[in-house]
């Protein structure tokens, strides 16, 4: 069956989604995440679009980009081939990492840019992963209320206000805002926060905490180990919240 079309936009700008396949952990730690914000900076400087936003969480990411001469599939070939390529020899793995085709939405409006940023900003709140979306290091957010390196604030921030300090507040305030934003999104069902991961992990060994795992045999470790990372736990999660070391956590097969 022949994809359908990509809704174009008619100010050029899309919020944009890529996520690993079959749910692929895209970032063990944070030299992956380096290195792929360096490929964005790289294939930018190539390819002209504008980025506004984004967030890198360890199986997807978010972007708020404005396509320019060149088309977003022909972008989103570039970063692929660059950072896929560098991913798996890093990890002595072969074919694809990211899921075949990037989605999409069209941002027609500035009220949706906004409404778009803030998703976005507050990605890793909503994923349970931090409690103020300013601890997470892997967005923009603070690319908006420090020093840009890689997005065009300019445009987000004059929404707000023409005075750049008083801009940068409101910011603040908008994205720190409870809301009931809905966006663009993958289906998000097997991800869960670190409260529903502990009571995942509680239900399936019969423990108090996540920690008493690191005391069991190596068999039974690493069986309950596979069960969490087939229910779609990080490798960063179950190390944070068993101790289990990254090493062994990222050696036992998930298949």
């Amino acid at each position: 069956m022949p994809r359908a079309a990509r809704d174009k936009s008619s100010t050029g700008i899309y919020h944009v989604m890529l996520r690993g396949v079959n749910h692929q952990i895209i970032f063990e730690d944070d030299e992956d995440y380096q290195k792929f914000l360096r490929t964005l900076k790289h294939t930018k400087e190539k390819s002209g679009y504008i980025i506004y936003a984004y967030c890198l969480m360890s199986n997807h990411i978010h972007l708020l980009i404005k396509e320019a001469e060149e088309d977003l599939g022909i972008v989103f070939r570039r970063i692929g081939a660059s950072y896929v390529y560098w991913y798996n020899r890093k990890y002595g793995r072969r074919g694809h990492l990211f899921q075949d085709r990037y989605k999409s939405e069209a941002v027609e409006t500035d009220s949706y840019f906004l409404t778009v940023l803030r998703y976005i900003h507050q990605n890793p709140y909503n994923a349970g992963i931090v409690e103020n979306i300013a601890d997470y290091p892997w967005s923009s957010y603070h690319e908006y209320i420090e020093e840009p390196r890689l997005c065009d604030t300019e445009f987000g921030l004059s929404l707000f206000s023409s005075d750049r300090v008083k801009a940068i507040k409101l910011f603040e305030e908008f994205n720190l805002a409870a809301n009931q934003d809905r966006c663009l999104d993958y289906d998000q069902g097997v991800r869960l926060n670190d409260m529903q991961a502990t009571d995942f992990i509680k239900s399936i060994c019969d423990v108090q905490s996540p920690s008493e795992i690191a005391l069991f045999e190596k068999g039974k470790r690493n069986k309950i180990i596979k069960q969490c990372k087939e229910k779609g736990l990080s490798i960063r999660q179950i190390e944070r919240l068993t101790g289990i070391s990254f090493g062994v956590i990222r050696g036992v097969d998930s298949r």
